[in-house]
């Protein structure tokens, strides 16, 4: 009988903390993207904007505008029925 490799799966256990929270529940298209952009022009490189919305299309409009700006999307969340978004400013 072949001997099969052992597989590994990784699992990251890092939790990210961010720097600032910015709470954009109740407001839409374009709000949640244009409280994010004024937040993290506060911010100093290398901190982490934590964002909670609940506007359907924060899904993909954050995302988009941090990639378009050259900001690091690093995650997305659904946490009951908001949306929890962690970017880092890069620039």
């Amino acid at each position: 009988m072949e001997e099969r490799p052992e597989i590994k799966q990784e699992v990251s256990l890092e939790v990210i903390q961010p720097d600032r929270t910015l709470d954009a529940i109740g407001f839409f298209c374009p709000e949640p993207v244009l409280k994010t952009r004024k937040e993290m022009e506060k911010m100093t490189v290398g901190q982490i904007l934590e964002v909670m919305a609940d506007d359907p299309g924060s899904a993909e409009d954050i995302p988009k505008w941090a990639n378009r700006v050259g900001q690091q999307f690093l995650k997305l969340s659904r946490e009951n029925h908001h949306y929890r978004f962690l970017v880092r400013k890069v620039k």
